[in-house]
């Protein structure tokens, strides 16, 4: 129930937090609502389901009875959560960001003129020889869609167990979980590729070098939640046993 939880928080944590720095930034949207309900209904819905299916930490048995009175979630699971949520969100829109200003099929803008993306037109010499319609492309939108999604389905994997290293219990303990984040990067794909579906989530495909930027973003969730995860072992779950 922990896990299931814990991956369903941390994502949508990471869709607010995207949400909230694009509009505090004044950044142009890096989801859009139907990529964002596509999400939570669909690729997020298969691996939450075979989270169910995780076998028990191999610790189990030396952990003390749980007290019926303690919460079913800490403040210290709840600061993973929103942790990893913060992640989410950051590589979400650095991902957007990063294709307007560093993509060579993008147009090398400064950070400074993609806040000002609203002020764009002929006019303006802040945006001159930029074409402005680069601001309606769907490439930075699948960029942070992408990544968004690479991102949960990695956070799905560290979620085998609430507090072991993915090196003592690898995802392939729950087969289940493996299939549904096949399952969940093969939909993905199906949206890119498929007429119409990318005209539906004004998506496009992306290039090879595109997705090798997209992995560099996603996989320190794992390193990060590893770090996490050692923390809990070694310090906060020492500490509750000596209470």
């Amino acid at each position: 129930m922990k896990q299931f939880i814990r991956y369903l928080i941390s994502s949508n944590v990471g869709e607010v937090v995207c949400i909230f720095l694009t509009a505090i930034l004044g950044l142009p949207e890096a989801l859009i609502p139907v990529q964002l309900l596509w999400v939570n209904l669909v690729t997020d819905g298969l691996p939450a389901t075979a989270l169910g299916f995780n076998p028990p930490d191999l610790d189990i048995m030396e952990k003390l009875p749980r007290n019926p009175r303690e919460a079913l979630i800490s403040g210290w699971l709840f600061f993973r959560y929103l942790a990893i949520g913060v992640y989410v969100g950051l590589a979400t829109v650095a991902a957007a960001t990063w294709w307007f200003l560093y993509d060579a099929e993008g147009p090398h803008i400064t950070f400074y003129q993609l806040r000002n993306f609203l002020k764009c037109s002929e006019d303006n010499p802040l945006f001159a020889d930029i074409d402005c319609e680069v601001f309606e492309s769907h490439f930075p939108t699948t960029m942070a869609l992408s990544v968004l999604v690479t991102i949960e389905m990695c956070n799905a994997l560290n979620s085998v167990s609430e507090n072991q290293s993915l090196l003592r219990m690898p995802p392939w303990l729950n087969p289940w979980l493996l299939a549904a984040v096949a399952m969940s990067m093969a939909l993905h794909f199906l949206i890119l590729l498929v007429p119409p579906l990318p005209l539906i989530f004004q998506v496009t495909p992306l290039s090879g070098y595109q997705w090798v930027v997209v992995l560099q973003i996603s996989l320190p969730v794992i390193l990060l939640d590893e770090a996490l995860k050692y923390l809990s072992r070694n310090h906060v779950d020492e500490e509750k046993d000596r209470k």
